[in-house]
């Protein structure tokens, strides 16, 4: 048995989509709707956050906070990010299962969490409808989490703790020390802190990295590292207390936790 209790992952970049490619192209398409050109480094910025904050974020960037004045005669507001907003989620909706295969090793490493006693949650940054396209899919692949925590489901999401305190609920597990949170961004980081819980950071499936399998393995060994190094970065800024490169080796990283 394990000293922890459970463990609670995000899903794109994290359990699915390795490389997180869904919601940054999504993000580019909902923008050029309104004719405002988006570039793949602002789509990736905020990734992690429930995704009316995302797109409120991208609003505040220069450039496009820019191209909308020079647009629409006047700096975003909430309801152009409304705007927006309404535009991304069924075009997210749309594309999102398409995107939804295992991040490599992460049936096999559900498996092995199971079979070491411990409960399996999740949070995200999609909503419940765009989530309602993802289960089936990850069902179907063996992935079926104890709960399902979505952006919308909660007053307030990431980086903030609702969604995890919403976890320990559900799944009924305590102390929050009791759990570690997985995820590939600083906001979901930043809620495994908030929350108390211990924090696992991935390097290579996720958002910071941004490649396919395929594109990683035709990278050297340097390169890799150099983005191996700049996601480690930017989780451990968030708190992570480790960061591995994918959840396949997250069983590794728990039993040398639990001989500790």
């Amino acid at each position: 048995m394990s000293k922890f209790k459970a463990v609670v992952f995000d899903w794109a970049g994290t359990m699915i989509d390795f490389g997180s490619f869904a919601p940054m192209g999504v993000f580019i398409k909902a923008y050029e709707t309104f004719g405002i050109t988006a570039t793949i480094d602002q789509a990736r910025g905020p990734m992690g956050k429930p995704k009316w904050d995302h797109i409120r974020d991208m609003m505040a960037d220069p450039d496009i906070s820019a191209q909308w004045q020079a647009k629409f005669g006047n700096l975003p507001t909430d309801a152009d990010v409304d705007r927006v907003y309404e535009v991304f989620v069924p075009m997210n909706e749309e594309v999102v299962a398409d995107y939804a295969d295992l991040v490599p090793g992460a049936a096999d490493m559900i498996r092995s969490l199971r079979s070491r006693g411990l409960k399996i949650g999740s949070t995200t940054g999609y909503t419940r409808s765009i989530m309602e396209r993802v289960l089936p899919k990850a069902a179907g692949q063996g992935y079926v989490p104890d709960n399902l925590v979505c952006s919308d489901d909660l007053p307030e999401g990431r980086p903030g703790p609702l969604g995890m305190y919403k976890c320990f609920i559900d799944l009924v597990v305590y102390p929050p020390s009791a759990v570690i949170k997985v995820d590939d961004t600083e906001p979901g980081i930043a809620e495994g802190v908030a929350a108390g819980c211990l924090t696992v950071g991935l390097a290579l499936s996720g958002n910071y990295a941004g490649k396919t399998p395929a594109e990683l393995a035709g990278l050297s060994e340097a390169e890799v590292d150099a983005l191996r190094q700049l996601a480690t970065e930017k989780l451990k800024s968030a708190g992570a207390d480790y960061v591995i490169d994918t959840v396949a080796d997250l069983p590794a990283l728990i039993e040398r936790l639990d001989a500790a």
